[in-house]
């Protein structure tokens, strides 16, 4: 499935809007384990298939885990051991790879032997990708690779340095050689801690100690009282000065400094050997390199195929139909990301249906989408193409029931944006975006457009969103949901053979607008527009302006824009709304306990003429 930057972009679907991963479809729905996992689903949503039976294969593998939530526990319990197969091989055959490189290979080759044991189980029946995975992941049947895995859990000692010339990282006791170097230069450490006591004991300085550095190696350390000792007779003749301090003075001896020459011997044939056996192992993984990352992408296939279940359940999402026609059939479908942001709100979600088909059979194959803004038009545009790339990607649906035939192409126009950089205003990029929908879109894609025309004047505004509804359900024949606040759309798609109204239902209570967040047929009776800038916080004159703008506007429709607001003086008007009404001056004179029944009386009258005169 092809998907532009713009629609990756307008979906969420790897980064939100902000930019980051939290918010988008690929954190909503990731349930993977290890990072290979993640990458293959991130890989998977960024390109979905077109092949129905290879969807169907992914589909099958969610499914399996789904029927067998002992078995998906189980090797999601094994995968936490796994690591990273693919990014130590590479590293290793890069000449960069550590120590700990050749454990991620042992625990990744080991732990995927055990998750394919325990997702076969005992009657071995299961999909095909299922089956495939746990066939590259079994070390019964790569004897390479299983051979490796074993040496190395014989071979690599618990704790790891970063790098091999750090040496210490071969376990004692598996090579001889490395053990008899390491027992000569421990030895010789200890002959080292014995030389010091004689020492001591020779000279009678008790303090007297043996120290080593770089340059001297191993050395005498001596106060300036202890090497008085040490230079006179007849301590002079065995211990021979080196070097003075400020405040110590260090001396050596013959044998000492062949003990050191020996104990570097000793340490360097160690580190050599260990650098030697470690360039063996890194061998012997670019031998079993095929077999490694045949293991490393089947952990991440069961990774994902697991980690696809466990958000199916969580979701309460259903496996898609998945077929050849250009049908888009939904039951109860929603948005995943907005569905998880209003649940941790602790609010419920509303599903909604969706009937599309490019052939105008099941649905109509334009569906023109009126109603109030913040009513979740925008929402419901995202979660039509969702569902498509979700399913095709080989996840579940979160719906009631989908049936989806294949989409090859998804174009979401969604969102107001710029590109001042290559001198773009809000308006052009979305002509531009738009134009490349119109001139690329087939009978099998799918496309989504929220309000276009809004970035120019009112009549032009509509004549574009006019020719592209009309050329999106005429020339490209592809199933599209249209957005708009144009009403006179709205007839447009009922002149259309396969075009369709729906809304986005509201209702006003007490003077406040409330969304319903439900699709309906038929166009929306108005925009709301009024009640929304309420909402939004405006000053209550300027609401009350628009009003009276509105009511004008809605009863001079002959009249040109021009005639209208010149009948409307901003100022004045707004220092009549600030001003107090005859009737409210009125009232605010009254005192009631200083009139008699009968002025009372007239004063009544008074006040119900001025009503009135006001009304």
């Amino acid at each position: 499935m092809a998907i532009d930057a713009a629609t990756r972009a307008a979906l969420e679907i790897e980064r939100s809007v902000r930019g980051a991963r939290d918010g988008s479809l690929l954190a909503c729905v990731d349930r993977t384990i290890t990072a290979p996992g993640g990458r293959l689903l991130a890989e998977r949503l960024s390109r979905p298939l077109t092949d129905v039976r290879a969807i169907e294969a992914r589909l099958d593998a969610v499914q399996f885990f789904l029927s067998h939530p002992d078995r998906r526990s189980a090797v999601r319990q094994e995968l936490r051991a796994a690591g990273d197969l693919a990014r130590a091989l590479t590293r290793l055959a890069l000449g960069r790879g550590g120590p700990r490189d050749l454990a991620a290979l042992r625990d990744g080759l080991s732990a995927g032997d055990r998750a394919a044991a325990r997702c076969l189980g005992l009657d071995r029946a299961a999909p095909a990708e299922i089956t495939r995975a746990c066939d590259a992941l079994s070390l019964a049947a790569h004897p390479a690779s299983a051979g490796l895995a074993q040496t190395l859990e014989r071979a690599l000692a618990p704790d790891l340095p970063l790098l091999a010339r750090d040496g210490g990282f071969i376990a004692p006791g598996y090579d001889a050689v490395l053990d008899e170097h390491r027992a000569l230069r421990d030895d010789s450490r200890k002959v080292i801690a014995a030389l010091q006591a004689k020492y001591a004991e020779e000279t009678g300085i008790a303090g007297l100690k043996l120290k080593h550095n770089n340059v001297l190696g191993y050395h005498l350390d001596a106060t300036t009282k202890q090497a008085e000792a040490l230079m006179a007779p007849p301590h002079n003749a065995r211990f021979i000065h080196r070097q003075t301090n400020a405040g110590s003075i260090r001396f050596t001896t013959t044998e000492l400094a062949e003990l050191d020459a020996r104990i570097a011997r000793a340490g360097d044939a160690s580190l050599a050997r260990e650098l030697s056996l470690f360039k063996e192992f890194a061998a012997r993984a670019a031998e079993a390199e095929a077999q490694i990352r045949a293991a490393a992408e089947a952990l991440a296939a069961l990774d994902v195929a697991a980690g696809a279940a466990e958000w199916a359940e969580e979701a309460q999402a259903v496996r898609p139909e998945i077929d050849e026609t250009t049908a888009l059939l939904a039951d109860g479908a929603r948005h995943p990301v907005v569905e998880e942001g209003v649940r941790r709100e602790g609010q419920g979600f509303t599903p909604n249906d969706a009937r599309l088909d490019a052939e105008g059979k099941s649905g109509p194959r334009l569906m023109i989408v009126t109603g109030p803004n913040m009513a979740g038009k925008s929402t419901y545009l995202r979660q039509i193409a969702l569902l498509a790339v979700l399913a095709q990607a080989g996840l579940y649906a979160p719906a009631r029931k989908l049936r989806l035939g294949i989409v090859d192409r998804v174009f979401a126009r969604v969102g107001a944006s710029d590109d001042l950089a290559r001198g773009r205003s809000t308006f052009m990029t979305e002509m531009v975006e738009t134009a490349a929908i119109l001139n690329q879109a087939g009978p099998r894609a799918l496309v989504v457009l929220d309000e276009i025309g809004r970035g120019t004047a009112t009549f032009d505004g509509l004549a574009i969103a006019w020719a592209v509804a009309e050329h999106l359900h005429e020339a490209n024949l592809c199933r599209a949901v249209f957005a708009t606040h144009y009403h006179e759309l709205t007839r447009l798609a009922d002149k259309l053979d396969a075009g369709a109204n729906a809304h986005l239902r509201a209702k006003e209570w007490k003077g406040d607008l409330v969304f319903l967040h439900e699709v309906a047929p038929g166009p929306a009776d108005r925009s709301y527009g009024i009640q929304v800038a309420k909402l939004a916080g405006l000053p209550k004159s300027a609401v009350e302006r628009a009003r009276a703008v509105l009511t004008r506007l809605e009863a001079n429709g002959g009249a040109t824009r021009v005639e209208i607001v010149e009948d409307l003086p901003l100022f004045a008007q707004v220092m009549e709304e600030n001003a107090p009404s005859p009737l409210e001056a009125a009232l605010t004179a009254l005192d009631p306990d200083a009139l008699s029944p009968k002025a009372a009386l007239e004063a009544l009258y008074k006040l119900k003429a001025l009503l009135a005169e006001q009304e």
